[in-house]
């Protein structure tokens, strides 16, 4: 399993596809704080409860000063059709090869019905204006966990 981000360490660069094949880099969010989450596969129950979760909250955090970004091993294909079928406004980025979630942390081993395999492991991280890690949060929930991340990002009290 990749090494788990830790907040004051600067956030690998990445460029990928988005769901109509353009290039999304997180350069191209300098200057604001950007939430990362990884997922491990659109149009799944628990994806898109997160996802319309992020949806639902955007207009909090762009208000807060914040970009949302999701990432997953979907093809921009399928993620085009997760966007269209549940009205998803933000960047969702297909990593297909697994080497953004590997530098995050985000892939490793994984437990599902007593199976033991590799795949996504469902994570989030903040990273602030100048590309450094604010908060890394590994293994959440899908259900809740934006409502969670606020309050632990001190937004909500």
């Amino acid at each position: 399993m990749a090494a788990r981000l830790e907040p004051g360490r600067k956030a690998p660069d990445f460029t990928l596809p988005d769901a109509q094949g353009r290039p999304v880099s997180l350069a191209d969010h300098r200057g604001r704080r950007v939430v990362v989450y990884f997922y491990p596969k659109a149009s799944t129950p628990g994806c898109t409860t997160q996802a319309c979760d992020f949806r639902d909250s955007l207009e909090r955090f762009a208000a807060d000063g914040f970009a949302v970004v999701g990432i997953s091993p979907d093809g921009p294909e399928a993620l085009a059709r997760f966007a269209d079928a549940e009205a998803l406004t933000f960047p969702l980025l297909s990593d297909a090869d697994h080497r953004v979630a590997e530098a995050y942390g985000a892939w490793g081993e994984k437990k599902n019905y007593g199976k033991t395999y590799e795949g996504l492991v469902r994570s989030t991280v903040v990273v602030g204006p100048e590309g450094d890690v604010e908060l890394a949060q590994y293994n959440v929930r899908a259900t809740g966990h934006v409502a969670k991340l606020r309050r632990d990002l001190g937004l909500d009290a």
